[in-house]
């Protein structure tokens, strides 16, 4: 059942997309889905990579409600773990995490075996798996490719959740690989300039931006993710 989780490390993950559909919050992602489907109009976005410029601002909590909303559009969504050193998706949905990406990286089991089902129709995830020695060579290995071409016979939309982008080069790892990106910063958190030096890494990654969202904006009582 898909429920917020809270680990001793890491803030906890609504899923206010799924709990509070009626929510201005919720309202707020679909914001964001809007204008993911808008950049698409040149170019066929499919995978999607969300970081952050360090840890606390966000990432995953918009990761997994921006797949939700996309799900509840009728698209057929997979919500990638791909933060192989602190994951968390696995404690949002409240599945195991014993298998997942890096099993599949590592041929231990198949794609197909690894990928968990939620009980929010259209949004499948897939876990980070054991934390791997070496997260950013299986993450730009040829088999992370040929993963990524599977996905994208399977899936509308694929979101992968990534490490803080100022803290290691996964993330510019997956932004290059990825059709787009959408960065999570923080208001009142995060510096100008720690934002800019996470828009300049994306930028040497020859990434497209796809815009940034600002979490924690306060409006009537509730706080929510502004996107530009």
């Amino acid at each position: 059942m898909a429920r917020k989780f809270k680990r001793r490390d890491k803030k906890i993950v609504d899923l206010i997309a799924f709990n509070k559909p009626k929510s201005p919050i919720t309202e707020q992602y679909r914001l964001i889905r809007n204008n993911l489907n808008f950049a698409s109009v040149d170019k066929e976005i499919k995978t999607i990579t969300v970081t952050s410029p360090e840890p606390s601002d966000g990432k995953t909590t918009t990761s997994a409600n921006l797949a939700i909303v996309l799900a509840q559009q009728g698209k057929m969504v997979l919500l990638v773990d791909a933060d192989l050193r602190k994951p968390s998706v696995h404690y949002a949905f409240n599945v195991s995490n014993i298998d997942g990406l890096t099993s599949v990286l590592t041929k231990d089991i198949s794609l197909v075996e690894a990928i968990s089902k939620t009980n929010i129709p259209n949004l499948d995830i897939l876990t980070s798996g054991r934390i791997p020695p070496n997260p950013s060579e299986l993450l730009d290995s040829k088999t992370m490719e040929i993963i990524m071409e599977e996905l994208k016979e399977l899936y509308d939309f694929i979101i992968f959740d990534t490490p803080p982008i100022l803290r290691v080069t996964d993330s510019q790892i997956m932004a290059n690989k990825c059709d787009g990106v959408v960065l999570v910063v923080a208001s009142g958190k995060t510096k100008k300039d720690r934002g800019m030096k996470a828009k300049e890494l994306l930028e040497k990654a020859n990434s497209q931006l796809l815009g940034v969202v600002v979490n924690g904006v306060r409006t009537k009582g509730e706080y929510y993710g502004h996107y530009g």
